[in-house]
């Protein structure tokens, strides 16, 4: 099995972003709000067949979420997000299960729906730049998850079957994409975060990166592909 990892929320916590939302709103709460406007803008440019890069729709879910709340968003406010989301640190638990998980013999790859050049840069900051295999990004293809060929992407990369691939994520409608691709799901119930099992029960889920790294360690073995693909 090779593992594809989810980036933002998954392995890095938003959180960090909470100082500009309590300066433009003075409320904690609406970065959760700035999020799902976000998530909303490019599955509709998805369903649409539009592809604007990640960078321009994080800036546009904000001037939505300013408008919606009396607040006017200026070229300044902008840059501060996207600069914020490029230094976001790495959960805890994050850097151990992934070392772990590549001790034991998994490839790992990363899957952004940001740009290849920012998904660098902030598993660098990080600390996780070397975790991984390979890290791709859908700007490559121009089409988000959860599109089905984000997921065939990768598969495509390994040259293996969307079946020999467990995307781990800590988005319901991320892991929903996946499995309608063919591959298998491993959730990650970050704070806040969980999913229906009405509409998916997960091959497995646990409330760390930890604790779902040992179940993955528990019951498959890794696939090991040609390291030149």
């Amino acid at each position: 099995m090779i593992l594809v990892f989810d980036i933002n929320e998954t392995l890095l916590d938003t959180a960090a972003l909470t100082p500009l939302f309590e300066m433009l709103f003075g409320n904690a709460a609406v970065r959760g709000e700035w999020f799902l406007t976000l998530e909303e803008t490019w599955m509709t440019a998805t369903l649409a067949g539009r592809y604007l890069p990640f960078g321009l729709l994080a800036k546009s879910a904000l001037r939505q979420t300013g408008l919606r709340h009396g607040i006017h968003i200026d070229d300044d406010h902008q840059r501060q997000l996207t600069d914020m989301l490029t230094a976001l640190p790495a959960h805890p638990d994050a850097a151990p299960a992934l070392a772990e998980l590549r001790a034991n013999g998994f490839r790992l790859t990363a899957l952004t729906n940001g740009t290849l050049e920012t998904v660098q840069q902030q598993l660098e900051h990080a600390g996780l730049d070397s975790s991984f295999d390979v890290i791709l990004s859908v700007d490559s293809i121009e089409t988000y998850k959860p599109s089905q060929p984000a997921y065939q992407y990768v598969a495509d990369h390994w040259q293996v079957s969307t079946r020999e691939l467990v995307m781990i994520a800590a988005h319901g409608w991320d892991l929903i994409g996946a499995a309608s691709a063919g591959c298998r799901t491993g959730f990650i119930a970050r704070p806040g975060k969980v999913i229906d099992p009405q509409l998916l029960e997960p091959d497995w889920q646990a409330d760390s990166l930890e604790t779902l790294s040992q179940q993955l360690r528990a019951d498959i073995s890794p696939c090991v592909p040609n390291r030149d693909v």
